[in-house]
């Protein structure tokens, strides 16, 4: 499951990713969605088209992407803070 605390606080990144994929979209309809992937989705399913399936693996994708670099950076303030 997707951390909810990760997708408030890299928000703004998260969001320009989905804006460069779908441009059509606006910022006031996704602050709406709150960052509710499930509500992004449908959003994008209208304006677009796309099949929602797909929509979900693109964003999950996405917000996997911001996941992976968090958890990097955790690993990596572990090992310095292991060799201090």
């Amino acid at each position: 499951m997707l951390n909810e605390e990760m997708i408030k606080g890299k928000w703004k990144e998260i969001k320009g990713e989905i804006k460069t994929l779908w441009g059509k979209l606006t910022d006031d309809e996704l602050d709406k969605t709150s960052g509710n992937l499930e509500s992004i989705a449908g959003i994008i399913q209208q304006r677009y088209g796309n099949k929602k399936e797909d929509i979900q693996n693109k964003l999950h994708g996405i917000v996997s992407k911001f996941s992976e670099k968090s958890e990097d950076v955790k690993k990596s303030i572990k090992d310095l803070s292991s060799h201090a």
